[in-house]
């Protein structure tokens, strides 16, 4: 059970997945936000349910599952509805993310939530012991954005500009690992990070 929880974000492009990868190969347990986001609405649940009673059937495909198109282009440039639709989908997230690492083996586990900074900081996560920010500049973003979606420059930094901005972000970290050079160079860093947060964790349990 791991009592020790280090939250993991940064804006698009910026190596998150890399991150955890590497934390990942090191035998962290890293409980993905993104794949919670999933199983909160996935087929039968009662995220499903609460999604249709809100929107209609409009939202699911002919299989019963959620259509994610649909969905998207409902709450596209529609705040209210993306804000009722975060309101069913966020709660569940967190509380899939906190479980999964309080269930973890080890001496801490890893939640690798994107949009962090977005969805509320440390106010919505008051359970994490620590956060990484896995930080770039943005012109470096907006050329990782540009290789990786085959986009021009302009759509690139809407984008980024959509996102929590890279001093917002910075302003919740108590750990920044700078992503702007060679892969390679990740692997030194996480390696670092990882003794430090199994000696945070050890203490804070008082082993």
């Amino acid at each position: 059970m791991a009592a020790f929880c280090v939250g993991v974000t940064g804006g698009v492009a910026s190596g998150k997945s890399e991150v955890t990868r590497r934390f990942e190969a090191l035998g962290v347990i890293v409980a993905d936000a993104d794949l919670a986001a999933r199983a909160a609405v996935a087929a039968g649940s009662a995220g499903l349910a609460e999604v249709v009673a809100e929107f209609g059937e409009r939202v699911l495909d002919a299989q019963g599952a959620l259509d994610r198109a649909a969905m998207r282009k409902l709450v596209f440039g529609d705040d209210g509805a993306r804000r009722r639709l975060e309101a069913i989908v966020h709660p569940r997230v967190r509380s899939m993310l906190r479980a999964q690492c309080a269930d973890a083996p080890g001496a801490y586990a890893v939640a690798a939530i994107p949009l962090l900074a977005e969805g509320g900081g440390r106010d919505a996560y008051p359970w994490l012991d620590r956060v990484l920010v896995v930080d770039v500049p943005v012109d470096v973003q907006q050329t990782r954005v540009m290789q990786r979606d085959r986009i021009d420059g302009e759509l690139a930094l809407r984008m980024i500009a959509a996102q929590a901005s890279r001093g917002e972000r910075l302003a919740i970290a108590d750990d920044v690992i700078v992503n702007d050079g060679p892969i390679e160079a990740l692997a030194a860093q996480v390696a670092a990070l990882d003794r430090r947060y199994r000696a945070l964790a050890a203490t804070s349990t008082g082993d």
